[in-house]
């Protein structure tokens, strides 16, 4: 299995050329330390990185410093006031007018080359994350491939819709909306599209469902994109084709009683759906 936990090294380059085609810009490398601090403040190493590893609190703290100087000069701001709010990992703040008010937090990701996986800012599922660690983030690569899904299923497909019912069934539970997703994802790469029209909804409920039963009894759910060769247009890195499927269920088989307490979970899930279609109906 890959390292979802990563550090990210930062090596200065050559911008030589680049300063001779934009002008007005130093090269780390071939300029006096002391022109670039007197031209450019601190250098950048300095300000995200710690040692030679990007730093996740240094680059969100940046990121928000950054946020703060160009919001004086958007038109929204005569429009909407903004407040930045604490946060170790990621941007956050407040926008608010009148009795209107909307916070958004922006997560920070690093690409991993030309792939469709990212290096995220989020905090690990340790207790402690050191500022340097960075985890793996396949949430554009499952964004992508929803939206391939979208643009080729028929009308009136209800994949989706399943997927939103299914999450409502959650709460209260052991089980996570990101486990139904890598359920539902393996099954829309396994069966036709045509099979997720509204006319079947029923059917595609029960088929995840049993496949989520299966994977409980089984001890086994592998996550969608480790090992997996054959999701098209998503773009994996090398590393992540060719690693051995990721368990996500490997607790279960390592903890007799975790699975005990998962399979009567999923008994109440079950009566819960039945419950919550019989009352839509």
């Amino acid at each position: 299995m890959p390292e979802r936990n990563f550090r990210i090294r930062v090596e200065l380059v050559c911008t030589c050329k680049t300063e001779q085609l934009v002008g007005d810009m130093l090269c780390f490398i071939h300029h006096e330390e002391e022109e670039q601090r007197r031209n450019l403040g601190p250098s950048l190493l300095q300000t995200v990185c710690t040692g030679s590893y990007l730093d996740v609190q240094k680059t969100a703290c940046r990121f928000h410093q950054l946020v703060k100087a160009c919001w004086l000069v958007l038109p929204h701001s005569r429009r909407w006031r903004l407040t930045m709010l604490p946060c170790d990992r990621s941007c956050k703040f407040k926008m608010a007018r009148a009795e209107e008010e909307i916070i958004i937090e922006i997560m920070l990701g690093v690409q991993q080359g030309d792939s469709d996986i990212f290096m995220s800012s989020q905090a690990s599922e340790a207790l402690f994350t050191p500022s340097t660690t960075w985890t793996l983030s396949c949430a554009v690569a499952e964004a992508k491939f929803f939206e391939r899904m979208a643009r080729r299923a028929p009308d009136g497909s209800f994949h989706l819709r399943c997927l939103q019912l299914c999450a409502r069934i959650l709460v209260g539970t052991c089980f996570s909306e990101y486990t139904l997703k890598t359920v539902v994802m393996h099954l829309l790469n396994t069966t036709p599209l045509s099979g997720w029209h509204r006319t079947r909804f029923l059917l595609r409920l029960d088929d995840i469902m049993r496949y989520l039963r299966h994977c409980l009894e089984e001890k086994r759910l592998d996550h969608f994109f480790f090992g997996n060769e054959k999701i098209p247009e998503v773009v994996l890195p090398p590393a992540l084709q060719r690693a051995e499927p990721f368990n996500l269920f490997q607790h279960l088989a390592q903890d007799p009683d975790a699975q005990a307490q998962a399979m009567r979970e999923f008994t109440d899930m079950q009566d819960r759906l039945t419950r919550m279609l019989a009352n839509d109906n």
